[in-house]
């Protein structure tokens, strides 16, 4: 997945970028608030059955609801601190690859909320369905008891 630059959003060396694979992701749609990503399921990630292992499937919707927050934005980016991740499973998500798209549905203050599908072998009915809530952190500050 690459920034308007072209260098990945997530660069090599981010360890849970590093693990979805996330600077290969093929980005299939991003504007305003929008992003839709094509991943590859990597071995490390399936469960003894071939599919994504749930304990993972938050790794992915982290970073794409992260992403999605910037999602054609040429702002600079501040620390974003995820404070809930709420996943519904409700198909198995197999590979070789398969798409996430995250849409943000809030912005209020320095919360922003995200909510984020997983979609398999071109099935416009998700697997996955998730509910990613983030704090803007201030230069990149600590999270406040208020």
């Amino acid at each position: 997945m690459t920034t308007p630059d072209n260098a990945p959003f997530f660069p090599p060396g981010h360890l849970a970028g590093d693990f979805a694979d996330a600077p290969n992701w093929e980005v299939l749609t991003e504007e305003p608030g929008v992003l839709r990503v094509r991943v590859r399921l990597p071995d490390r990630a399936r469960n003894p059955r071939g599919q994504l292992f749930g304990g993972f499937a938050g790794t992915y919707v982290d970073l794409v609801a992260i992403a999605t927050v910037y999602a054609g934005s040429t702002e600079p980016r501040s620390w974003l601190a995820t404070t809930n991740i709420r996943i519904d499973y409700l198909a198995p998500v197999t590979g070789p690859e398969f798409e996430i798209e995250g849409r943000l549905v809030a912005a209020r203050g320095r919360t922003r909320v995200v909510d984020v599908n997983f979609f398999v072998d071109g099935d416009d009915h998700p697997a996955l369905l998730a509910h990613a809530t983030m704090r803007v952190m201030p230069d990149g500050g600590q999270l406040s008891r208020r």
